[in-house]
Formats: structure tokens, C-alpha cells, sequence
């Protein structure tokens, strides 16, 4: 296809400048987590390889020792492809081969760029676009899960259950459709959200089996065509040892290559924990609202001026940021739900994106989480005084009437209070409907958060 002019102090080669050339989309580059894991694979590779005689052992090490340098870090500066680029991910793989190709060259005393290590020849061995890219998205984001976002959840779910114990004796009116319902302890209010956390645990946590199969073995379209008996087993063996965790090869490699259902399973785990995210955020943010003229049940711990105008203004905005990530990993996911329409025949195409959303999805929903619990939840406090004074001047207050003087009765007490501002109870007592000691019994707003009350 021509000469290409590659930087002098580049690593990588005129295939990852060419991709360079024909991809000036957008900043956007593929993640730490993911060139870490394209790293490891190629480590693993050389190493099967030189083991197994496959590559010359002193040329191997050097394949090694180069592949660990993009695995830890070392060399990201080199990975320059854009996101928006062949939809196999061929651009960034060849963008690795040729790092580390060069690199390796240069620890044997050889000049890059003469191929004395050949990216293809010899990094690649064995491998292809289509089962390394593919490889390196699971093992990307399980590593990223198992230790980022499962730890932030975790904490939240403890931060959350030790606010519901703690608000466990506080009473306050409830509320559906917006509207006074009746009381709730801010206790059980809180256990809903935690168990909302626990929740979306479990569904992440099942998505591992799925993520735990890996495309490599497959090549180019499934078959293995090029690949040395037992290579990916004994890959995949070195990756579980490295990462300490279980991957194994896909048990129908066309499935792998063809599909990325995995992705769009996990996917939608996240956007579920978004959206659990969202509706517990929001809901802090309400209950927090005032301080004067809002709900004001809560007191939100407080961060930073709010206004540039407004003085003394407090937001909540720990919450809002929350909420802004949780938007955006639902973007996320129905971009990769698009993506995964994308597998045509014997490859899905669209694998640079889908990688980077979900990669970016797990990042952010992990620090969201993490920074909700330490900068918000761990610190809430609650108005008891406001929590209570709302419960008397609910009109729900008569639901607990209804059983004993009909749902008439009942309503006709709420109406009547409603018109003339005065409670539930002021307006029963007025109407003598029931001895005082009755009356205060149903009217006892801890009764009502009982089951039979």
C-alpha cells in the first residue's frame, strides 16, 4: 500500500500509522484495562510459544519481556488507534504487535522497525484480531468488575444497611405517586435501597460465568486455523494464574467470534445498577430537599458551595453527579446493544466501541459508587423533628381509621381536614367518633409501620 512516514521514536509500525491516518475520528483510545489485558495475552502467547518450541527461546523472552511492559504500563503512549476504527479491532492489535515487536527488538540489541522481531510472524503467533480483541474485552472487564466495581458495591451495601439500622427507630410519612401515603421508618425506607445494592450484586456476579469464556483458539473465524494443538488451553491457563481468576476457552468457538452476547448480557447488568443507582440517588436528593421549604428529612453531608450567586446555598451534588453517570452508562448500554446486531456471519464488527462503553460503564459506575458512599451516605443524618411533624399533618394518617369507622367515615375525617388545615387526629377527636385511647392507638404512627397495624 506504499511507504509510510512513522515517527522515529515510535515503537509501533506503519500499520498502526496507517490506522493513525485513516481513523482521525475522535480522542477517544482504548483504556489501561484493556491494553493491560491485550499485554497479558501476548505475554502468555510468547511464553506457550517459547515452551512449546514454537518460537526460539531467546527471541520469546524478549516477546515477553516487552508484552510485560504493555501489561504494566509502561508503553501506552504507544497505543494511538482511535476507538472508531476497524470494527475487528485489527488497527489495536496490530498497534500491540508492532510495540511489542519493536520494543522486544530493542532488548535484543536490534534495530526497531527492521522486523528483526516480526509483529506478525512472531508476536502474533497463533493468534488472531478476531480471538485476541475478543479475549482481551472479557478479560478487561472481569478483572475490572472483580476488583473496582464489586468492592464499591459492596461498601455501598454495607454504608447503606448500617443506615438503615441506625435510622430504624425514626418514623416519617410515606409517599406513592408523590403524594402523602402512610408512615415508614426511615430504617426500611434505607433496607429497600440496600437490598436495591444487593440486588445488583447478584445480577453482575452472574454475568462471570459468561465473561469467564474466552474467544482465543478460534483465529480467524472460528476454526483454528494456524493455531498449535492445546496453545489457547495452555494461554488461557497462564491468564488465570496472572489474574486469578477462571477463564476457560468458549466452548463453541463460532459462538465467540460471531456473537458478543456476553457484552450486551453484562451490559445490561450494569444499566440495571444504574438505574438502581439513580432511583436511590434521587430519592436521597429529595428527602434531603430544603433546607426549609423542602422535604427536609434528611441532611445531606455538605460538600461545597452551591451557587455563585445564591450565598450560604448548599446542592446536592454528590447526588447529581450520581445521577449523570447513571445516565450516561444507560447510554452506553443501548449503544452496545446496537453493537451486538453487528455480528455478521462469522465476526461481530463493531468490538472497539462495545469494549470501550462497557470498559468505561464499569469505570464509572465503580467511582460513582464508591465516591456516593464515602462523600453522601456515610455521612446522612436525619430531621427527626421534621420526620415527625410531617406524619401528623399527613391526611393518610386516617387509613389506619378506615378498618374501624369505614372507609367513608375515613375519608370524609380527610377531607374535612384538608379544607379546614387542622390534623386527622383534630378533626376524629372533634367528631367523637372513638374513645380518646382508641383513637390514639390507630393514630400511633410506629404502629402503622407494622405488619397489621
Amino acid at each position: 500500500m506504499g511507504a509510510m512516514q512513522v515517527p522515529a521514536d515510535a515503537y509501533y509500525g506503519a500499520q498502526t500509522q496507517r490506522a493513525v491516518e485513516n481513523f482521525p475520528i475522535s480522542d477517544l483510545r482504548f483504556p489501561r484495562a484493556f491494553i493491560r489485558s491485550m499485554g497479558l495475552i501476548k505475554w502468555a502467547a510468547a511464553r506457550v510459544n517459547q515452551e512449546t518450541g514454537a518460537l526460539d527461546a531467546t527471541l520469546a523472552r524478549a516477546i515477553q519481556q516487552a508484552a510485560r511492559e504493555v501489561a504494566d504500563g509502561a508503553l501506552d503512549g504507544q497505543f494511538v488507534v482511535d476507538i472508531f476504527q476497524t470494527g475487528s479491532g485489527t488497527s489495536t492489535n496490530m498497534n500491540a504487535n508492532e510495540v511489542i515487536a519493536n520494543r522486544a527488538a530493542e532488548l535484543l540489541g536490534k534495530t526497531p522497525g527492521q522486523k528483526a522481531v516480526h509483529p506478525n510472524d512472531h508476536v502474533n503467533k497463533g493468534q488472531s484480531s478476531n480471538d485476541v480483541i475478543p479475549t482481551a474485552m472479557h478479560v478487561a472487564a472481569l478483572e475490572q468488575i472483580e476488583r473496582a466495581l464489586l468492592p464499591a458495591l459492596r461498601g455501598l451495601h454495607r454504608a447503606l444497611t448500617v443506615k438503615a439500622k441506625q435510622f430504624d427507630r425514626i418514623v416519617k410519612i410515606g409517599r406513592t405517586h408523590l403524594q402523602d401515603a402512610t408512615p415508614i421508618r426511615l430504617g426500611q425506607e434505607f433496607s429497600g435501597y440496600a437490598r436495591q445494592i444487593e440486588l445488583a450484586i447478584g445480577r453482575i456476579e452472574r454475568c462471570r460465568p459468561s465473561l469467564e469464556e474466552l474467544a482465543l483458539g478460534g483465529t480467524a473465524v472460528g476454526t483454528g486455523i494456524n493455531m498449535p494443538p492445546k496453545f489457547a488451553g495452555r494461554v488461557i491457563a497462564l491468564l488465570n494464574k496472572e489474574t486469578g481468576l477462571r477463564f476457560r476457552e468458549a466452548a463453541n468457538h463460532f459462538e465467540a467470534q460471531a456473537a458478543k452476547d456476553a457484552i450486551v448480557e453484562t451490559s445490561g447488568a450494569l444499566k440495571g445498577l444504574a438505574v438502581a443507582l439513580f432511583k436511590i440517588a434521587n430519592d436521597v436528593r429529595w428527602l434531603g430537599s430544603g433546607p426549609r421549604c423542602g422535604l427536609g428529612e434528611l441532611q445531606l453531608p455538605e460538600t461545597q458551595p452551591g451557587s455563585s450567586i445564591m450565598p450560604g446555598k448548599v446542592n446536592p451534588v454528590i447526588v447529581e453527579s450520581v445521577c449523570q453517570v447513571a445516565a450516561q452508562v444507560i447510554g452506553y448500554d443501548a449503544t452496545i446493544a446496537l453493537c451486538g446486531l453487528l455480528g455478521n456471519f462469522e465476526l461481530n464488527v463493531m468490538m472497539p466501541v462495545m469494549a470501550y462503553d462497557l470498559l468505561q460503564s464499569i469505570h464509572l459506575l465503580a467511582a460513582a459508587a464508591d465516591n456516593f458512599t464515602r462523600r453522601c451516605i456515610a455521612g446522612l443524618t436525619a430531621d427527626e423533628a421534621r420526620c415527625y411533624a410531617m406524619i401528623e399533618q399527613s391526611l393518610a394518617m386516617c387509613t389506619a381509621l378506615a378498618p374501624v369507622i369505614g372507609y367513608d367515615n375515613a375519608a370524609a375525617i380527610a377531607k374535612e381536614a384538608y379544607k379546614t388545615g387542622r390534623t386527622v387526629r383534630e378533626v376524629a377527636k372533634a367528631r367523637n367518633l372513638l374513645p380518646g385511647k382508641k383513637l390514639d392507638d390507630l393514630l400511633d404512627p410506629w404502629r402503622m409501620t407494622e405488619p397489621g397495624g
